[in-house]
């Protein structure tokens, strides 16, 4: 699947998140100078999953967020357990609200990927 230079440059921006660590959408647009909602569509989107750690993005206030196009609040869930059991394998944890537990597993030390010319 072609991926456009926008979504490369976020995929790489995730594979800097150790395991056991969470960011945000908006850590990572942050970094990007994008917006997280772009950050969003492209996590969406992404063909290389679990290898690009798209589960590792989570909303800035703690909350588990969206998972492969699903929003945290759909009525299924299955997508946001999912997520919840990927990041529990890592041994982040979040409360029965999905709310992370934990502060030292935020991360947001990422080295800036330049846009290709």
């Amino acid at each position: 699947m072609a991926v456009t230079e926008y979504q490369e440059r976020v995929y790489a921006l995730l594979r800097q998140i150790p395991s056991g660590k969470v960011s945000s959408y908006a850590a990572l647009s942050k970094a990007l100078s994008s917006s997280p909602r772009a950050v969003g569509g492209a996590l969406r989107r992404n063909p290389f999953a679990p290898e690009v750690p798209c589960h590792r993005i989570i909303c800035a206030d703690g909350s588990i967020g969206g998972f492969k196009g699903e929003p945290q609040d759909a009525p299924s869930g299955i997508n946001q357990k999912e997520k919840l059991r990927l990041l529990k394998s890592e041994g982040v944890m979040f409360d029965e609200s999905g709310q992370l537990l934990d502060n030292s597993k935020w991360w947001s030390s990422f080295v800036p990927i330049e846009a290709r010319s």
